[in-house]
C-alpha cells in the first residue's frame, strides 16, 4: 500500500523542549535585572513587561480573533483599581488583592463582550471605545470612591522577606508572569484554541459549520484580554502604591493597541517587539510629550498601511524557514468513527412541513425530506427553486418559520450550526468558503474541531487528518496555504475539512461548481466513495451528468415546493420535472442569492 505524510506540526514537540528557550531567555533577563543599579532602567524594564502582558492579552483579540477594541483603558483601570480598594479599603492581603485583579477585570471583560460582539467591524471599536470613556468619566467624578485626579494613596505592595519589594523585585516578577503568559498562550494559540480563533477571523459562518461556537471564542478572547490587561493595571498600581484617574485614558487603549499592530498582529512574537520597540520610544519621547500623540498616530498609519503583517511579521518572511518536524505516517483506510445505519423505524434525517419566506418571497413552503445512511441523494431544480436556502436551514445557518428536523430520531429543529456539526451534521459551500491563510492541514484541522474536544486529542487528530487528506487526495499538500491551491484543489480542501468531523450526513452546496470535465467526473467517485463509508450525502447540483450518475435517490424542488422524488431514471421520465426545466420561462436565476443567505444570517 502506498503510504503519504502529512507534517506534524510545531505543538508536538514535547512540552519542556518548546518551553526552554522562553525559560533560557527569562532567566538570562532575570540574572540581568538583579546586576541592574540604575532605578530609571529598571522602571524601564518594569514597564515594558507590563505592556508585553496588555498587549499580548490584546494579540489574541485583535490578532487571533479579529476582534479590534479601544476600551483596553478601563480593563486596565479595572485591574488597578481592584488592587487599589482591596488593599486600602478592605486590608486584603497584597498577593491575594494581586490574584483578584485579573479576575475581576475577565468579569468586567465578559461584561463589554456580551453586547459589543453583536456587532462587528468599526461598530465594535466604537462600543469598546464608548465603554472606555464611561470607565475614564466614572473614575474621575466618583471621588468618594475612585479619588478621582486625587487618586487612591497607600496601595500596599507586595513584599520580600517582611520588606517592600524594591524595583528589581518588580522586574522579576514581571519577567516571570510575562514568560509564564507567553508559555501559555504559545500552548493555547498553536492548538485548538487558536485555530478556533483564527477560523472565526477568517470566516465566521464556515468556523460555525465546522462546530465552532463563535459567540463563545470571541466572548473567551475577550476575557483573556481583559485579564491580562487588567494583571498590568495591578502591577502598576501596586509598584507605584499609587493609582488615579489620570492613568486611564484614551491614549492608553491606542497605545495597547498599537503595540499589537506595530509588534504583528496574530503573531506570537508580534507583542514582544511591540513592548520592546514602544518602550523605546516612549522613554525617546519623553523629553517632547507634545509631539507624542503625533507620533503614535503616524506609527499606527505606518503600521497598518506599510508593515500590515508587523515587524515580527516582516522578520518572519526574510528569515529562512525552520525544517519541518517529524511527520505523522499515514496508511491506513479513512473511517468515520460514528457513521450508522438509519435508526430503527425512520431514516437517518428527517425534514417535515419545512416553511421559510423571505419577505413575501416563499423559498420553501412546507419541505419534506428523508435522508438515509449509505445512499447519495441529490436535491435540484431551477435556479430559484430554494435549493441553498434549504441547505442552510439544514445547517442551522438560517431558521426555518416552521416545521420539524430530526436527526437520528432527536429534534435539532433549533439548534445552532455548531451544535449540528457536533452532532455530525457538515457541509461545503457554494460560494467557496475556505480558510485562506492556514494551512490545508489546519483547514482540515478546524473541521475536527468538536471532535478534538477541549481535553485537546492533538495527536490523534493530526493523524486523522492526514488519513482525510490521503483519502481525498491532497496529502503532499498538507503544509500549503489552503488559499494558494488552484480552485478544483481548494474545493477538495473544503469537501476534507467537513469530512473531518465524522460527519453522520454531509450537505454538498454545488460540489461541481467551476470545475472542469476531468474534476467533476473525479469528484463524482469521490462522492461516491463517500457514501460507501455510511455517510448519508445530499448534493445539490445544476450538472446533471454528475447528478444522474452517482446518485441514488433525487428530489426535485420548484419554488420552494417538492415537485418529484425518486431514482435518477423515474426522474428523467417525469412530466412534472421536464415541465419544471423545459415548459416555461426560466424563473429569475437567484441562486446566487440563496448562496448568499448566510451572509445576512450574520
Amino acid at each position: 500500500m502506498r503510504t503519504e505524510t502529512a507534517t506534524r506540526p510545531a505543538p508536538f514537540r514535547p512540552a519542556i523542549l518548546r518551553a526552554v528557550p522562553a525559560l533560557g531567555v527569562g532567566a538570562a533577563l532575570v540574572a540581568l535585572a538583579l546586576t541592574l543599579t540604575n532605578d530609571f532602567h529598571l522602571y524601564v524594564a518594569f514597564m515594558a513587561g507590563v505592556y508585553y502582558l496588555c498587549a499580548s492579552g490584546m494579540n489574541v483579540l485583535a490578532g487571533y480573533a479579529g476582534q479590534k477594541s479601544l476600551g483596553q483603558a478601563g480593563l486596565f483601570a479595572a485591574g488597578a483599581y481592584t488592587v487599589a480598594l482591596l488593599t486600602t479599603r478592605l486590608e486584603v492581603s497584597p498577593v491575594l488583592a494581586l490574584a483578584a485583579a485579573p479576575i475581576v477585570a475577565a468579569g468586567v471583560g465578559v461584561l463589554i463582550a456580551l453586547p459589543s460582539l453583536r456587532v462587528k467591524g468599526p461598530s465594535l471599536a466604537l462600543v469598546t471605545l464608548a465603554f472606555g470613556l464611561v470607565v475614564e468619566k466614572l473614575v474621575t467624578e466618583w471621588t468618594d470612591l475612585f479619588g478621582g485626579a486625587q487618586g487612591v494613596y497607600g496601595i500596599a505592595p507586595l513584599e520580600f522577606q517582611g520588606e517592600p519589594f524594591a524595583l528589581r523585585h518588580w522586574v522579576v516578577l514581571v519577567i516571570v508572569l510575562a514568560v509564564a503568559t507567553h508559555l501559555l498562550l504559545g500552548h493555547l494559540l498553536n492548538g485548538r484554541f487558536g485555530r478556533a480563533l483564527l477560523a472565526l477571523q477568517s470566516d465566521e459562518i464556515a468556523a460555525e459549520c465546522a462546530g465552532i461556537s463563535v459567540y463563545r471564542y470571541k466572548i473567551l478572547a475577550f476575557v483573556v484580554a481583559a485579564a491580562l490587561c487588567g494583571l498590568g493595571g495591578a502591577l502598576v498600581a501596586q509598584q507605584n502604591q499609587y493609582f488615579n484617574s489620570d492613568f486611564v485614558t484614551f491614549h492608553l487603549s491606542v497605545f495597547i493597541l498599537l503595540l499589537v499592530l506595530l509588534g504583528g498582529a496574530g503573531n506570537l512574537y508580534g507583542p514582544i517587539a511591540g513592548a520592546a520597540i514602544l518602550t523605546a520610544t516612549e522613554v525617546f519621547l519623553a523629553q517632547w510629550p507634545s509631539v507624542q500623540h503625533f507620533i503614535y498616530g503616524s506609527m499606527l498609519l505606518f503600521a497598518l498601511y506599510l508593515m500590515p503583517t508587523g515587524v515580527a511579521g516582516t522578520i518572519a518572511r526574510v528569515l529562512p524557514r525552520k525544517a519541518v518536524a517529524e511527520p505523522v505516517v499515514t496508511g491506513a483506510p479513512l473511517t468515520l468513527s460514528r457513521t450508522t445505519d438509519d435508526p430503527a423505524g425512520g431514516p437517518l434525517l428527517e425534514m417535515r412541513d419545512i416553511a421559510k419566506a423571505f419577505g413575501g418571497v416563499v423559498t420553501a413552503d412546507k419541505v419534506g425530506l428523508r435522508l438515509h445512511a449509505h445512499r447519495v441523494h441529490a436535491l435540484i431544480g431551477p435556479n430559484g427553486a430554494g435549493k441553498s436556502t434549504l441547505i442552510n436551514i439544514l445547517t442551522g445557518v438560517i431558521p426555518a418559520d416552521s416545521g420539524s428536523i430530526r436527526l437520528a430520531g432527536e429534534d435539532i429543529t433549533r439548534a445552532s450550526a455548531h451544535s449540528r456539526a457536533d452532532r455530525g451534521i457538515a457541509r461545503t459551500f457554494q460560494n467557496l468558503r475556505l480558510f485562506g491563510a492556514m494551512t490545508v492541514l489546519d483547514n482540515v484541522l478546524v473541521g475536527a474541531h468538536a471532535r478534538i474536544g477541549a481535553t485537546g486529542r492533538e495527536a490523534e487528530a493530526v493523524a486523522k487528518a492526514a488519513a482525510v487528506l490521503e483519502f481525498v487526495g491532497l496529502a503532499e499538500h498538507a503544509q500549503a496555504l489552503a488559499g494558494s491551491l488552484p480552485y478544483g484543489l481548494q474545493r477538495r480542501v473544503e469537501l476534507a475539512r467537513a469530512l473531518a468531523g465524522d460527519p453522520v450526513l454531509l450537505l454538498l452546496d454545488e460540489p461541481a461548481a467551476g470545475l472542469n470535465p476531468r474534476e467533476t467526473a473525479e469528484l463524482g467517485q469521490l462522492i461516491k466513495r463517500i457514501g460507501r463509508l455510511g455517510v448519508a450525502v445530499l448534493m445539490v447540483e445544476h450538472d446533471m451528468g454528475l447528478v444522474m450518475g452517482i446518485s441514488d435517490e433525487i428530489v426535485v424542488l420548484d419554488r420552494g415546493i417538492v415537485i418529484a422524488e425518486g431514482t435518477p431514471r423515474e426522474i428523467q421520465t417525469n412530466p412534472r420535472v421536464i415541465e419544471a426545466y423545459l415548459g416555461r420561462e426560466e424563473a429569475p436565476a437567484d441562486d446566487e442569492a440563496d448562496g448568499k443567505e448566510e451572509e445576512r444570517a450574520c
